[in-house]
């Protein structure tokens, strides 16, 4: 707030964690130019949405609670006020709010002020004009004294906008002393440490003098602190800042660290730690996997369903004279079995009621597997791909099966999207059809694929995988290319003689699982209930005391008693 008021500099740059009071910071400064410096204002959000809901939940309330500003932006409500959700005008000025995703809220009118929240958070162009931040910032230029304040947690490293703003600028960072040495020092998450198993009880050694710092002693450490440029040389005219989740008063360093126990198990989430915990950018390393390394994990099943695996889906991709699918198995912390790989030949154009494929596949969709513990498991949800030329016939196969959760799916390319959108029926059959965000799915799946010992997110594969099926699941690469500053990323098959139709059988059972939206915790404890149950009926009968057996020998000895018209039993 500070660099804001200083008329040296032009950009501010905040690279952060989350709860680290980045919204107060965007009110705080909207208020004082409505109060002290009146200007035109612009204010970015993600999307049209999002500035609607900043708008209505953080905007409003401010502009009425607060003494200063209630009688200079009127009620949108009143009659004639010239003030909507989204525009706000008062004297001198005026606050327009728009979404990063509309070229025309970054249009038109000269800004003064530029106020940018989440920009890692933008899409790589609005529309067809270009970089949002770019057209934002080019709105500014007729003023000498003009201002761009941007903030967000970072995404990708080397591929962040709040990361590169950050670096362009004098890298600031907030001092803070140690209250035993008063040594002068950055909060550092390698600095952070507990005991074995309890991350709640964690705590902060000082670099210097190595003595425990706990969460009491924060609030003394943040009013001591300074920030100080780091950057070398120093840069004049950009002022950048970046903050983490340590330096927060409203987040312990035991919850900071639990969060981080809790995800560190999977890829996926643990970047999504270090983007909002850490305010770091993450390393993605490598966009492909080696398949060799694939191949020497496989593994001899101890049955066809192996134990961990609680719940079956499976991915069917249709092929022009063929259908291909894989059932995987899928356990606590989304740790998956490849349970069984199947080609069925045959013509999918016909149409179901008439076709020997596809009453080959539905009676495979209806069989039980024997998983080890002895329980039979049936597949809880299967996707078949529509995307082919054979569309009429999967749909006329999925749309009386539905209930028996068999969905049709079609995927769509394009970075950002939903792993599994709504379904929709917008289509010739009427048949709810799920659309994929595969590239989204298939930078899951190779996440998942990188991690290299057994647990949460683990991949395993059975000793039956031959090379060429290790070849097809990672038969494709994640390319990304920059052309007139956009970024296009994309995922091209590697080798044109290898197909990749394993890879595609395993992100649409990877879907089906996301369909389902099944808690795999609550299924393991269901399915143990169900192994409970089984050994209890396979277990031997316990023999009875030793007074009950002399009871039925004695039994036997007495003799049968007599009724009328003979003894009981038939004996005469």
């Amino acid at each position: 707030m500070d660099a804001v008021t200083d008329p040296a500099i032009a950009e501010i740059w905040v690279m952060k964690s989350a709860q680290v009071g980045w919204t107060e910071i965007l009110n705080n400064v909207v208020g004082y130019y409505i109060d002290q410096d009146p200007a035109p204002m612009l204010l970015i959000q993600p999307t049209l949405e999002m500035g609607q809901a900043w708008s209505k939940d953080r905007l409003a309330p401010m502009l009425r609670d607060s003494p200063r500003l209630r009688d200079k932006v009127a009620d949108p409500k009143a009659k004639d006020s010239g003030n909507t959700i989204l525009h706000k005008t008062f004297i001198g000025g005026h606050l327009t709010i728009a979404g990063a995703n509309s070229a025309a809220g970054l249009a038109s009118r000269p800004i003064r002020i530029v106020l940018a929240d989440e920009v890692d958070r933008y899409p790589n162009s609005a529309g067809a004009e270009g970089d949002p931040v770019s057209l934002a910032r080019k709105r500014t230029t007729t003023f000498w004294n003009r201002k761009l304040l941007a903030g967000s947690t970072p995404t990708i490293k080397g591929k962040s906008r709040i990361e590169n703003g950050f670096l362009n600028g004098d890298q600031r960072r907030y001092f803070v002393p140690c209250p035993h040495c008063d040594t002068m020092q950055t909060l550092k998450w390698s600095s952070v440490s507990w005991p074995d198993g309890h991350p709640e009880q964690a705590y902060y050694a000082c670099e210097s003098c190595g003595v425990m710092i706990t969460d009491a002693d924060k609030p003394g450490m943040l009013a001591g602190g300074e920030w100080r440029a780091t950057a070398t040389p120093q840069r004049e005219g950009i002022a950048s800042f970046h903050v983490n989740e340590l330096y927060s008063p409203w987040v312990t360093f035991g919850q900071m660290a639990s969060n981080f126990y809790e995800a560190k198990s999977l890829p996926d989430t643990l970047r999504t730690w270090v983007n909002t915990s850490l305010g770091e950018p993450d390393e993605v390393s490598g966009d492909t996997v080696d398949e060799t390394g694939l191949l020497d994990r496989r593994e001899v099943y101890a049955a066809q369903v192996p134990d961990g695996a609680v719940l079956l889906t499976c991915g069917i991709d249709v092929q022009d004279n063929r259908i291909e699918l894989e059932v995987v198995g899928h356990g606590v912390g989304q740790e998956t079995w490849d349970v069984d790989y199947r080609v069925f030949e045959g013509d999918p154009g016909q149409h179901p009621t008439h076709s020997p494929l596809w009453q080959q596949l539905d009676d495979y969709l209806a069989q039980e597997f024997e998983h080890e513990s002895g329980v039979r498991l049936k597949i809880s949800g299967a996707c078949i791909d529509t995307g082919g030329s054979k569309t009429s016939s999967v749909y006329a196969y999925c749309k009386p099966r539905f209930a028996r959760r068999i969905f049709a799916i079609k995927g769509a390319g394009g970075h950002g999207r939903p792993a599994v959108a709504k379904p929709t029926r917008n289509n010739s059959a009427g048949v709810r059809l799920f659309v994929l965000g595969v590239d989204t799915l298939k930078e899951l799946v190779y996440s998942r694929l990188k991690i290299a010992e057994p647990g949460p997110g683990y991949c395993h594969f059975p000793v039956e995988r031959d090379v060429a099926f290790f070849a097809q699941l990672t038969a494709e690469k994640l390319i990304t290319t920059y052309y007139k500053g956009k970024e296009t990323r994309k995922w091209v098959v590697k080798n044109e003689h290898i197909r990749n139709e394993a890879l595609d059988c395993r992100v649409y059972a990877m879907a089906a699982l996301h369909i389902l939206n099944a808690d795999l915790d609550r299924v393991a404890v269901k399915f143990k209930k169900r192994k409970d149950a089984r050994k209890e009926e396979q277990a031997p009968p316990e023999p009875p005391p030793k007074h009950e057996l002399k009871r039925v020998v004695d039994m036997k000895k007495a003799k049968p008693a007599k009724r009328p018209g003979g003894y009981l039993n038939g004996w005469r």
